[in-house]
């Protein structure tokens, strides 16, 4: 049994997972910036597991937006580790996402799919497919 090249549909996966971890790392990037900037903008919840000031949440989705980017541009370029990276990105940003679901509730549910798709995509079929 001769193994070949990976099968096209995980691999074209993986060129969009990579455009997904771009897209999920400027909208993450946007949303930091927009509560830095303006911490008026995104609702005050008060007595909620976790209380951070909206402008610290917005420095953790500033600094994981540009994580998120430069690891989708890694994986784009074809670099093997950058995958691994980016599925832990993912799933770091998944867990940020999700606690800031009360701050923001239609983005970080957008942005939670997009998480979980990406790690997905990222580790499913890694291995190569017989020829």
């Amino acid at each position: 049994m001769s193994y070949g090249q990976p099968n096209s549909i995980p691999v074209g996966a993986r060129y969009f997972a990579a455009l997904l971890l771009l897209v999920a790392g400027l909208a993450q990037f946007f949303e930091g910036l927009t509560a830095v900037v303006h911490d008026n903008y995104y609702a005050i919840v008060n007595d909620y597991l976790v209380t951070f000031n909206i402008a610290t949440w917005g420095w953790i989705h500033l600094i994981l937006g540009v994580l998120l980017v430069l690891s989708g541009g890694f994986v784009l370029a074809g670099a093997t580790w950058a995958r691994l990276l980016g599925a832990v990105l993912a799933a770091i940003s998944a867990v940020t996402v999700f606690v800031w679901i009360p701050y923001n509730p239609v983005g970080a549910t957008i942005l939670l799919a997009l998480d979980v798709f990406v790690i997905w995509a990222l580790l499913a079929h890694s291995h190569r497919q017989p020829a």
